[in-house]
């Protein structure tokens, strides 16, 4: 599970509501409802959004998956 939590305290700590990352960005109201839900992005969309904030990839998003056990 992605969650998309990260990048709204940034856009907060920064003065920004979560609707400015779409013209910030340059990403569609479709995907911006994506980003609120926790759903999947296309690669070239945390692209976009880490180069308009001057982040990273680990400060806007994190992943929770279930632990995998090694043999």
């Amino acid at each position: 599970m992605i969650s998309y939590k990260k990048l709204w305290l940034l856009l907060s700590r920064r003065g920004y509501t979560q609707r400015d990352i779409i013209s910030l960005a340059g990403i569609s109201e479709s995907t911006y409802q994506k980003l609120v839900k926790g759903e999947a992005v296309r690669l070239d969309v945390l692209e976009r959004v880490c180069n308009a904030l001057n982040a990273d990839i680990g400060d806007i998003c994190s992943f929770r998956g279930f632990p995998t056990r090694i043999r």
